[in-house]
C-alpha cells in the first residue's frame, strides 16, 4: 500500500474571509461556499486546498483551539514573471490584506514578497528572475 499526498487543509476562522482571499489569487471554490462548513478548490496536478471552519474541526476535535501566535503553515503560489510578484502583492495589499514581507529579490534566484492570509498563514508569492548576464 502506498500513500499519496492529496490535500492541504486549513482552518478558517471567516470561511467568507479566507474564501475571499484565495479566490483573489485563482482558486476556483463552488459557489456559496461562504455558507458551508467546508470548501475544496482543486490545484494544478489533481490535490486539493480543502478549507473548515473553526466549528467543523472542533466536530471531530472536540478539544482543538486555534494557535495562539500565527500561523505555522506557508503556501506558495509561482507567478509568471518578477512583474507578477510585485503586481499581485499590491493587489493584495492593497485589498486590505497584510503585506508581510514587500516584494524583493532574492538571493536564491526569484522574485519574492510574501502576503498573510486572514488567520495569519504565510502565503509566498514568487517568480523566476531573469539569468544574468
Amino acid at each position: 500500500m502506498t500513500a499519496h499526498f492529496a490535500l492541504i487543509g486549513l482552518v478558517a476562522s471567516d470561511m467568507a474571509a479566507s474564501l475571499a482571499f484565495y479566490r483573489r489569487l485563482g482558486l476556483v471554490f463552488p459557489e456559496g461556499s461562504e455558507a458551508l462548513p467546508h470548501a475544496e478548490a482543486g490545484l494544478p496536478g489533481g490535490s486539493v486546498l480543502a478549507l473548515d471552519t473553526e466549528e467543523t474541526v472542533r466536530s471531530f476535535r472536540p478539544g482543538w483551539r486555534p494557535p495562539a501566535a500565527g500561523g505555522r503553515v506557508s503556501l506558495a503560489f509561482r507567478c509568471g514573471a518578477p512583474a507578477e510578484v510585485d503586481a499581485l502583492y499590491a493587489d493584495l495589499v492593497g485589498a486590505g490584506y497584510h503585506g508581510e514581507s514587500a516584494p524583493w529579490d532574492a538571493v536564491w534566484g526569484q522574485r519574492y514578497a510574501i502576503v498573510l492570509d486572514p488567520d495569519g498563514n504565510g502565503v509566498d508569492l514568487f517568480a523566476p528572475l531573469p539569468a544574468a548576464e
